[in-house]
């Protein structure tokens, strides 16, 4: 059988023609192309053959035999023109291949079903699968479930034509709880609104039987019809590769034409995943929002929600207000925070800077991490949740998940919207959570972003003790106090200075045009003069742009060092110098713990418990 795309795509090159089907009903090694790939690429073949039928209609006389990677390094970001693939999930590959007229690169998904036109085939199943649920007492909750109850219908409804696969699919079956159908018919039936109980015979005539019924497929189709089935009922569609890739940090779909992607090492890319009909992208955006359960009408066309990785979605449907079409964009939720040990290897800031923030967070300091859209502020605010005393109580508030803190004794709290349906309850704010979190008696309290009315409660805890950290939109300090005395916020400016720290951060162009994120200030808020209505601050820190490095402007002359955090400890006048030698010291603990290798998120925190337990931060406030 010739191959054929099964999918709306547009490849950046003209697909060979090869039989595909050979691959599973053959032995590989007659295959002289994979004969040709290293080592590591057979293993892959071995596992999912349909990562050698892509290979076979690729060029490979034109751009080469692509470099096979199980994981993508920060060195492949000088690569110009990458000729990649490597694994997403199990079962999915992803290949990125240069575009020469373009400055993005293309983003190519290779699934289990590129190869196989089977939605005719599709359709048929699903007529029978709707015939199956009379007969169903099972109850599926979990996508678990869902999903080990699609495959086992599907077996019940084919016939394989190669006995030697059979095996491999009966394997797959998995016990599964009974409970009542109806949950079942509707969550199928949603995409299976015109099916009738006709005789499929009648209804698909080119679709081939056996005597008794059962559709009869090749291996190769069975593997597509598998995955699109799971990936079209279970998971999100077409959007399944890019939200399984760890790489990519946003997702975006403008209207008609293609899905762009932001990913972490090849930055802009287009995706040779494209909608090409208004009608078809609507249908499926409707699909997704019922799938995150907040449904999207012509009345209520703009949705902001979570989806169950805690990754941020918004979708705009129609064409009134979106003249492309209907769009959408997904942030992508990170699995594992990134530690600062990691923003201090991408050099976003140093040892000093970090070990500065240390000692000030540990001593119940006050601070903003703020800057710009997409600056990074976030992943610096979870980065810094590690220097938090591991056994302190942290009350986290945000309206979008994202904060993932490492310690146990941690209260997570999440605004709700107002429900649109009856009996969905009333809308939970940001301020309502803050003020029932000062009654938590928390050490800490972190709000995901602060914006609006809830900054006053926020300041209000600041004054009485909580120390308060959380992100906030400004590219200066100045504009920063701006927003903060402003509408809506309205903080009087006498209680500013109630937060004790400001973190700029920005992403900023390198001269080799490489966009990178960068703490560009840490500035210590010391007071508010109320004859010249202006705010005195120390900036600690500055970034250098010409030597991208970051310099400590306030050692010898630091307010917080010497006035807030000496004072707690108790050391005298004359000795309050000897606070800037505890910087060099955790700066040193952190290099060190760097060079030994412990740079993932939790690790380090474990680490950093360890340095506490032995006594390693304990400061000498003894005599001469």
């Amino acid at each position: 059988m010739a191959s054929s795309l099964s999918i709306d795509v547009t490849l950046p090159f003209q697909p060979q023609t090869a039989d595909v089907e050979e691959i599973y009903e053959g032995d590989l090694e007659s295959s002289a192309l994979y004969r040709m790939l290293p080592e590591n690429a057979r293993e892959y073949v071995r596992e999912s053959p349909h990562l050698l039928e892509y290979l076979l209609i690729f060029p490979v006389d034109i751009y080469g035999i692509p470099l096979f990677l199980s994981e993508l390094k920060g060195d492949l970001k000088k690569m110009e023109s990458p000729n990649v693939i490597y694994p997403v999930g199990n079962e999915t590959f992803v290949h990125i291949l240069p575009d020469p007229n373009d400055v993005r690169q293309y983003y190519i998904p290779i699934e289990p079903s590129f190869l196989h036109s089977v939605g005719y085939l599709n359709a048929a199943i699903e007529c029978k699968l709707v015939d199956l649920l009379d007969a169903l007492d099972y109850d599926p909750v979990t996508e678990k479930e869902r999903a080990d109850l699609l495959k086992k219908l599907l077996k019940e409804i084919t016939f394989i034509k190669t006995s030697q696969d059979t095996a491999l699919i009966e394997s797959a079956e998995s016990e599964l709880p009974a409970s009542i159908k109806d949950r079942i018919m509707n969550f199928l039936q949603k995409d299976l609104s015109d099916t009738k109980k006709d005789s499929v015979a009648r209804k698909f005539p080119g679709v081939p039987q056996t005597a008794d019924g059962k559709v009869i497929v090749t291996p190769a189709q069975y593997t597509a019809l598998e995955y699109v089935l799971i990936r079209d009922k279970v998971d999100m569609g077409v959007l399944k590769p890019f939200l399984q890739d760890s790489y990519i940090e946003d997702i975006t779909c403008n209207g008609v034409g293609p899905i762009f992607i932001e990913h972490k090492i090849f930055k802009g890319l287009k995706s040779v995943i494209e909608f090409k009909k208004s009608d078809e992208l609507d249908l499926f955006v409707l699909k997704m929002a019922e799938r995150i359960k907040n449904p999207i009408t012509y009345k209520s066309p703009i949705v902001d929600a979570t989806l169950l990785d805690g990754s941020r979605i918004n979708i705009v449907y129609g064409t009134e207000i979106s003249r492309h079409g209907s769009n959408f964009t997904i942030r992508k939720a990170m699995g594992e925070p990134l530690s600062i040990l990691n923003i201090i290897d991408s050099g976003g800031m140093d040892y000093m800077c970090a070990a500065y923030l240390w000692i000030l967070i540990e001593y119940g300091m006050s601070l903003f991490v703020s800057g710009e859209t997409a600056s990074g502020k976030t992943t610096t605010l979870n980065a810094i949740t590690a220097f938090l005393p591991p056994e302190n109580k942290i009350v986290t508030i945000e309206d979008t998940p994202e904060l993932n803190i490492p310690h146990r004794n941690w209260t997570r709290e999440v605004a709700k919207g107002k429900g649109k349906g009856e009996g969905e309850g009333g809308e939970v704010t940001m301020f309502d959570l803050l003020r029932a979190a000062l009654r938590q008696r928390p050490n800490q309290i972190l709000v995901g972003e602060i914006r609006g009315v809830e900054g006053s409660v926020a300041f209000g805890a600041m004054q009485t003790g909580h120390p308060v950290m959380s992100t906030f939109h400004a590219s200066s300090v100045e504009k920063l106090i701006q927003r903060l005395t402003g509408d809506p916020i309205l903080i009087p400016k006498t209680f500013v200075d109630s937060l004790n720290l400001v973190v700029i951060q920005s992403a900023v162009k390198r001269p080799t045009g490489e966009t990178v994120r960068r703490v560009l200030s840490i500035s210590e808020l010391v007071g508010y003069d109320p004859e010249s209505q202006g705010f005195s601050f120390v900036e600690a820190f500055s970034w250098e742009p010409v030597t991208d490095t970051h310099t400590f402007n306030a050692k010898g002359i630091s307010f917080l060092l010497e006035y807030k955090v000496a004072t707690l400890l108790g050391i005298p006048e004359r000795r309050k110098a000897d606070i800037y030698l505890e910087i060099e010291k955790r700066a040193k603990i952190l290099e060190k713990l760097h060079e030994a290798g412990f740079t993932r998120y939790y690790d380090l925190f474990h680490m950093l418990t360890k340095v506490r337990k032995q006594g390693l931060l304990k400061i000498d406030i003894g005599g001469d």
